[in-house]
């Protein structure tokens, strides 16, 4: 059994989203400081070299074992810092640079009972863009590969014209951060230098590997999902999009977690979905165990940069301007089968968005919009990995 060292939201229930939960508390360990210092397109490459995760110690003897559970000996590793981007700039203009890529040398061997990543935004030139961007950071599993498999580490949105910088713990994702990696970020920006509203964003990221055993500690992460899909859409309903998802964990695990982001985007249309409108989202394994919660965030006057030059303050599906998106994480021991295919499936509420050109019925719009103008259809982001624990 897991215990979360970090807020999580978990309701059980008999069927998937068949009962409400409260909204999650995101407010625990969202940390976004103003700086003083300042998936598309093409990829820049260069190389270097040098939860709301869960945590937890299933026993006392594995938490002090010298030995995994196939008798492998545990070796703290060295300690290590590892630089990933340096004011690396992020842009679009005359060149496409909202996606870089670098290659990293990660520590291959020993074990790490602390992985950090720290993260921050500045303004090329004190000229940061102007809006609030979607952001994602994340390891690129085949570079050049028609499926290149991303898996989202983390996810942010940007401020309103100013810098943030956070620290997120990565230590249950060791199993995708060892050897030679490829990261990535991306910003859904479309400014860049000369532009009116700004100059795109700088990036700073790194790695701190602090050695030691970890308990529990992570042995596999298997992607799951990650993509973005409509959502309000009769002729196009989210269980055709996202799709049910197997995996088969190893044999020897014995326990097992979700680690997940969702956020809502999209405003102006019934219920001002999906950006401004809470909904119960779920994932359902192997037919019995259902996980659902209220994606909303409410507390960003607390957790995101302060005296944004736009609308930050604003509840939102998820997320705040100028804070990184804090990942829900929980237990899925009792209903995965090690060694086995376990299935899984993932629901959100139903909806239908009645401001919409195709709508048989034009209803709902918020005030001065049209279902042919001035409101983003909805949608979402949703990411997802089981992680294995020993």
């Amino acid at each position: 059994m897991l215990r979360s060292l970090r807020p999580s939201i978990v309701t059980a229930a008999a069927l998937l989203l068949a009962c409400t939960s409260e909204p999650a508390d995101e407010s625990a360990t969202a940390s976004a400081t103003a700086s003083n210092s300042g998936t598309t397109g093409d990829a820049t490459t260069s190389t270097t070299t040098a939860t709301e995760v869960t945590s937890t110690a299933a026993t006392d003897a594995s938490a002090t074992a010298a030995t995994s559970s196939t008798g492998d000996p545990l070796v703290p590793g060295d300690d290590a810092l590892i630089p990933v981007f340096e004011g690396e700039h992020v842009y679009f203009g005359d060149v496409n640079r909202r996606q870089v890529d670098v290659t990293v040398d990660l520590p291959e061997d020993g074990e790490y009972d602390a992985i950090t990543l720290s993260f921050a935004l500045d303004c090329p030139n004190g000229l940061c863009d102007h809006w609030d961007r979607y952001g994602t950071f994340g390891v690129v599993r085949w570079p050049g590969a028609e499926d290149e498999g991303y898996v989202e580490l983390t996810r942010f949105i940007t401020a309103y014209r100013l810098p943030a910088s956070w620290e997120l713990d990565l230590t249950d994702l060791r199993p995708l951060l060892k050897g030679e990696t490829t990261l990535r970020v991306f910003i859904d920006t479309w400014v860049g230098p000369g532009h009116a509203q700004g100059d795109g964003w700088l990036v700073d990221a790194s790695l701190d590997f602090h050695g030691g055993v970890p308990s529990p500690r992570a042995i596999d992460v298997q992607p799951l999902w990650y993509q973005s899909f409509a959502y309000g859409d009769p002729m196009s309903p989210v269980d055709q999009q996202v799709l049910a998802q197997s995996f088969t964990p190893p044999a020897e695990a014995s326990a097992f977690a979700v680690r997940s982001h969702v956020t809502g985007h999209g405003f102006g249309n019934l219920d001002n979905c999906a950006e401004f409108c809470p909904r119960s989202h779920g994932y359902q394994l192997n037919g019995a165990g259902g996980y659902a919660r209220t994606v909303w965030r409410d507390n960003c006057t607390e957790t995101a940069v302060p005296d944004q030059l736009g609308t930050w303050t604003y509840p939102r599906a998820g997320w705040c301007p100028g804070a990184d998106v804090i990942p829900w994480t929980f237990d899925v021991t009792a209903d995965v089968t090690p060694g086995a295919e376990n299935t899984i499936l993932y629901a959100v509420d139903d909806y239908e968005n009645t401001c919409r050109p195709e709508s048989a019925q034009c209803m709902g719009c918020s005030p001065g919009v049209t279902c042919d103008d001035g409101h983003s259809l909805p949608y979402y982001y949703m990411s997802a990995v089981l992680i294995a624990y020993d």
